[in-house]
């Protein structure tokens, strides 16, 4: 029983930092940026599931809930480019490319949460994943320093969002120590000024 607890104790941290955090597009407050999270490529573009996300983060946009988006994801081979796949499919979607700001390194999503903070020098953000995602990215963002709300994606129940849902009872424990240890990212580098440079830009519309 008691390993059953401990087993269970990051889950349910994790929604308890994060539940009253979740919203929908419509009811989201208004941040100035929105964080979408990578999902996985198919032929060379996003993953239904990473579409589902750029869906939303678009119809942020358009709504004015948010200025900015930063896309997250994985460049660790010359192949394999989710930031350019996500960046591609949102400007088809109506988001202006001077609007989105791309990281190349948020190999995770605790990498991608401190790397929006320390990289990008976010302070507040909306955070765009599908909902057996999205209590881990809100928690692992505030835990980074980010002031976040999420908008949990609606996915059909298939055999990816099964999976994706015992994957997240695994994940917890990496989550809580990651917000605990605050470990640095794979890649930090030096600070970048795309999301302030694009805020200024929005600003001058």
């Amino acid at each position: 029983m008691l390993a059953s607890v401990l087993a269970l104790a990051p889950a349910t941290w994790m929604h308890a930092v994060a539940d009253s955090r979740v919203r929908t597009t419509a009811d989201a407050p208004a941040q100035d940026v929105a964080v979408v999270f990578g999902a996985g490529l198919w032929r060379g573009g996003p993953s239904p599931y990473l579409a589902h996300r750029l869906d939303a983060a678009a119809e942020l946009y358009r709504t004015g809930k948010v200025k900015v988006v930063l896309v997250t994801g994985d460049n660790s081979r010359e192949e394999y480019d989710e930031p350019d796949a996500m960046r591609t499919y949102l400007t088809k979607q109506g988001v202006p490319d001077e609007r989105i700001v791309s990281d190349f390194a948020g190999f995770d999503t605790w990498d991608s949460c401190v790397r929006a903070k320390k990289i990008f020098g976010v302070e507040r953000a909306v955070l765009v994943s599908q909902g057996f995602h999205i209590r881990r990215a809100i928690a692992l963002c505030r835990a980074a320093g980010i002031k976040s709300y999420g908008v949990g994606v609606d996915a059909v129940r298939d055999a990816t969002w099964y999976y994706g849902g015992v994957r997240e009872i695994l994940a917890a424990g990496k989550a809580a120590l990651d917000a605990t240890i605050k470990p640095d990212p794979v890649f930090l580098g030096r600070q970048e000024p795309g999301v302030t440079d694009a805020l200024a830009g929005a600003s001058g519309r």
